[in-house]
This record gives structure tokens, sequence and C-alpha cells, in this order.
């Protein structure tokens, strides 16, 4: 099968394209054939060995996993013996190892049913930013109907997910983005905007229950001021910047400065199983969350497409189409 395979660190031209075998499948996998790919900041974080704390989990010298990708839609071509939830031909999407190729291996646990009403590239392009924008705004915001939530960085790909999971939990959401990307958060559902390049949400005396921050370009005490008595605050920032240790500094400022007072850090890896996919499945069936596609490349151009999104410009998500 031919994939996009890694040999060393560095940017998109690190990626080759090749023939290599088709991954084998254990008792509880999946095989699926790809039919599409998301993109993560993930991707271009481990492609380029950032940060470099995190070399021991990747690899030190070079990737440990030779194929990028993770967030897949496809078909399912075979399964494991043990596998209750899939017969092939299904149409599936979810978490994969490898699924910047013809074919990748799965858990069923990290798998469901593709929506109906999406494509595969838009399906593609849900279960990491889905996942993270629903288990941070359901579980650890605890958002309910009545509350405000403001969303920092609202136009990428959590960020748009995240609009209309707190609009369908019944919030009220404002939406933190650049001048040529508002239009792009109200068409998402945001009811109040706040254009970053012209304002400060955290001077100009709103406060909100939840703050979701994709960006990590306040400072921790900007941010509990914008923060009501008891809000909480879920930092999600990569904050590459720091080659050494990305955001683990600022988490570890955020855990002592949030031990004072009644406000809230809400700190938390993102869990991929099938139970909250089969959620968003349901939510994007009734019309009430969609993806943004924000543009596609073939398997060929996979590079290109990691350095866009590492590049931190991209509207909406990016898939890979295979």
């Amino acid at each position: 099968m031919l994939a996009i395979v890694q040999d060393k660190y560095g940017s998109g031209t690190a990626l080759e394209l090749r023939e290599i075998e088709r991954p084998r499948i254990g008792e509880h996998e999946v095989l699926i054939r790809v039919r599409a790919a998301g993109v993560n900041p993930a991707d271009w974080a481990v492609m380029s060995g950032l940060p470099y704390i995190a070399r021991p989990v990747y690899g030190l010298r070079r990737p440990n996993v030779g194929v990028r990708g993770t967030d897949v839609a496809g078909q399912v071509a075979a399964v494991g013996g043990s596998v209750t939830r899939f017969t092939p031909g299904d149409e599936v999407f979810g978490a994969s190892t490898g699924a910047y190729a013809e074919y990748a291996a799965a858990s069923e646990d990290q798998l469901a049913l593709k929506p109906s009403n999406l494509t595969f590239e838009q399906a593609a392009t849900v279960p990491m930013a889905g996942l993270v924008a629903l288990q941070a705004i359901r579980d650890h915001g605890q958002t309910r109907a009545g509350q405000t939530v403001l969303i920092n960085g609202a136009s990428g790909g959590i960020g748009t997910f995240a609009i209309q999971i707190a609009k369908a939990l019944g919030a009220e959401v404002t939406a933190v983005a650049s001048t040529r990307n508002l239009e792009l958060v109200r068409s998402v559902g945001a009811d109040h905007v706040i254009d970053y390049t012209k304002d400060d949400f955290t001077r100009i005396g709103k406060r909100y229950d939840v703050i979701l921050d994709n960006v990590s370009n306040h400072s921790l005490s900007g941010l509990r001021r914008a923060l009501t008595p008891a809000g909480v605050l879920i930092p999600n920032g990569g904050n590459f910047r720091n080659r050494w240790f990305a955001s683990a500094g600022r988490l570890i400022r955020a855990a002592v400065l949030f031990r004072v007072g009644t406000q809230r850090l809400g700190r938390f890896l993102v869990s991929t199983n099938h139970d909250d996919l089969a959620t968003l499945k349901e939510l994007i069936e009734a019309g009430t969350v969609m993806p943004v596609l924000g543009g596609s490349y073939p398997l060929s151009r996979a590079g290109t497409a990691i350095d866009h999104v590492g590049a931190g410009h991209a509207q909406g998500k990016v898939a890979i189409t295979v």
C-alpha cells in the first residue's frame, strides 16, 4: 500500500510517499480502507519532534511510528476475531495508527459509524478536535444553559466545534478570532465576537463562566481577571514556541495559581472513545454540530498540509484525501 513515511524529524519535506506493507490487526482491531484523514497540530508536533521533552515518547532520533496521522474516515476492510461493533463494508470514523496511508489499523473502541450526512473528508476532521471540544466544554467546563462561555482561538478546528457544542448546551458564546475569521465564527453560532487585533478580552471588563483557551497568548492573571468568581479556565494551547517544554511550564504555574481562590482549572487529556464519538455522530446527524472543512490535500501533499496547520493559520479543519 502507499503511505506517507517519516524517517527523520523536520518539516513537511521530511515525509515521503512510498510503498509499505499493510498493517496487521489484532483481535480487537479493525483494518480500515482509508478514504480521508484529518490533520491536527499534534501531527505537526510529532513530525517536528517538538517539544524536545516529548522525544522519549515520540522516539529519540526519529519517530517510533513512521506513518503520521491519527484521525481517519473510511471503510472497514477486515476485523479481528473479537470485534463486535463493525463488519467489513461499514463506513467508520475515529482514531487510528498511521492514517496517512491507504490502509490503517484501529481499535474498535476508538471508532464509530460515520455520520450519514458527512463526506469522508468532513468525517475525518471530526475525531480529535471534536472530542477535545466536547470533553472540554461538556465535561471539564461543566457548561450548562444560561452560562457565558468564551473561546479564545475560535476559528480553528477545536474552536469551531466548541462554539457549536456550547450553544447546544444552552450557553451564550463569545468567540475570539482575527478580523478575517469573524464571519466564520458567527456562521457557526457565536453570539458575540471579539477581534483580538483590536481588543483584549482580558481587559474589557466582561467576565465568563468558562474560558477555553486554545492559544495561550494571554497571561494567567489576565485570564483569571476575565473569569467569574467560580469560573473555569480550560487551557488547551500547545505553545510550541517553547521548543523544549511547550506549555508544560505554563500548566504548572496555572496549577499553583488556581490553588488559591474559588476559580477552577480544568486540566485534562483527551479520551478517544466510542461513546463520545457516537455522541458527536448524533449531534452531527441532528444538524446541531457540523465540521468546518477549511481545505483538503491529496495524500502526496500531506507534508504541505501539516506545515499549513502547524503555521497556525488554518480555518476550521484540514483533510487529506486518500
